[in-house]
C-alpha cells in the first residue's frame, strides 16, 4: 500500500450518520463511495494514521487490498499525493534588483515559494543579456525589477532582451501615488517595457507632457512611498506572476509557455499607494514596423550623391 496523504487544501468531512464527504482544494463537496472500507479508516490512512505496508487495519471490517484500490483513487484524480509537494519556485533562480524597500519583500516571498535569490546589479543585468541563449535558462531564470520612482530613460533597455536570452523579466515602478507591475515576459514576443511606453503614450491625449515626466522634466519626487503593507502586497502580485510562469513550465515545458501564461504576460496592473485599489489593463506588444520611405526628392539627391561620372 502508498502512503499517500491528502493533497494540500483538501480534506475529509464526516456527516454524523451519512458517508464521508470530499472537500476538494477548490471548495467542492465529493461523495466518497468507499466500498467495504469503513469512513473512520480511509480517514486514518490518508491523514497519516495507517498502519504500515502489509499490515492488516486496526478495524477488522476494513480490507486492506480494497484500502489500496481506494487510496489510488485519490492519487489518480490529485486529492492524494505519495510524496510531499515541491515548493512553486523549487529549482528556480530569481535575480532581483532594486529599491529596498520592494526588493526585500520580493527576495523574501520569493525565497519562501523555493526559489534560490540572489541580489545582482545593472551591471550583472547587463552581463545576463549579452550572454548567449542558454537552454538551462529557459523557464528556470528569471530578473525582478522594482523601483520606487519613475523609469529613468533607457534604464531598462538592456533587460527589455532578457526574454531573447530565455530568461524571464518582470519589473515594477511607482509614478507618484501609482505603482505599476508590468506583465512578466518570457519569450521575445512578450511585452517589453518599452511597448508599455509606447502603448501608454499612445492612450493619452497627454503623452509630451507624459514623456517629459518621464524623462525628468518634474518637481522632486513628494511620495507617497510603499509602505509596509503596500509593498507586501506588490511582493506577492510580483511572486504570484513568478508562480504562474514557473507553473505553466512544469505542465508544459519549453516552447508552450507562452500558451500557458497568457494572462500573466498580457496584464498591466496599477496599484494607488493610498488605498491599495488595484487595476488591470490588458495590453499587447507593439509589432515592430518597418521604417517609412524616403521621400522622393531625398532619394533622387541621394541617388545623385553616390552615382560615379
Amino acid at each position: 500500500m502508498t502512503r499517500s496523504r491528502l493533497a494540500p487544501g483538501t480534506g475529509i468531512v464526516t456527516v454524523p450518520g451519512g458517508a464521508p464527504v470530499l472537500r476538494t482544494s477548490g471548495g467542492e463537496f465529493l461523495r466518497i463511495d468507499t466500498g467495504g472500507v469503513t469512513g473512520e479508516d480511509l480517514v486514518r490512512r490518508l491523514a497519516g494514521e495507517g498502519t504500515p505496508e502489509g499490515d492488516e487495519t486496526s478495524d477488522e471490517g476494513a480490507h486492506t487490498a480494497e484500502l489500496a484500490r481506494l487510496v489510488e483513487a485519490f492519487e489518480a484524480a490529485g486529492h492524494a499525493l505519495s510524496t510531499p509537494p515541491r515548493a512553486p519556485l523549487a529549482g528556480r533562480t530569481v535575480h532581483v534588483l532594486g529599491d529596498p524597500v520592494l526588493t526585500a519583500p520580493v527576495a523574501r516571498c520569493a525565497g519562501a515559494e523555493g526559489a534560490e535569490v540572489h541580489r545582482i546589479t545593472p551591471d550583472d543585468v547587463a552581463e545576463l543579456a549579452r550572454a548567449a541563449p542558454d537552454d538551462g535558462a529557459e523557464g528556470r531564470v528569471a530578473v525582478v525589477w522594482c523601483l520606487d520612482s519613475p523609469v529613468p530613460d533607457g534604464l531598462w533597455d538592456t533587460a527589455d532582451r532578457l526574454p531573447g536570452r530565455r530568461i524571464a523579466w518582470l519589473r515594477c515602478h511607482r509614478e507618484g501615488a501609482h505603482s505599476w507591475i508590468e506583465p512578466l515576459a518570457a519569450d521575445p514576443g512578450d511585452v517589453t517595457s518599452r511597448h508599455i511606453r509606447l502603448r501608454r503614450l499612445a492612450a493619452t491625449p497627454a503623452h509630451r507632457e507624459l514623456a517629459a515626466y518621464w524623462a525628468g522634466h518634474r518637481t522632486p519626487d513628494t511620495g507617497p512611498h510603499p509602505t509596509e503593507a503596500s509593498a507586501a502586497l506588490i511582493a506577492a502580485l510580483l511572486t504570484a506572476d513568478l508562480i504562474a510562469w514557473a507553473g505553466a513550465w512544469a505542465e508544459a515545458g519549453a516552447g508552450a509557455s507562452r500558451a500557458t501564461v497568457l494572462p500573466v504576460r498580457r496584464r498591466l496592473r496599477r496599484i494607488d499607494l493610498r488605498d491599495l485599489t488595484l487595476t488591470e489593463h490588458p495590453v499587447l506588444p507593439v509589432p515592430d514596423v518597418a521604417p517609412l520611405p524616403a521621400p522622393a526628392a531625398a532619394r533622387t539627391r541621394a541617388g545623385a550623391a553616390g552615382a560615379r561620372p
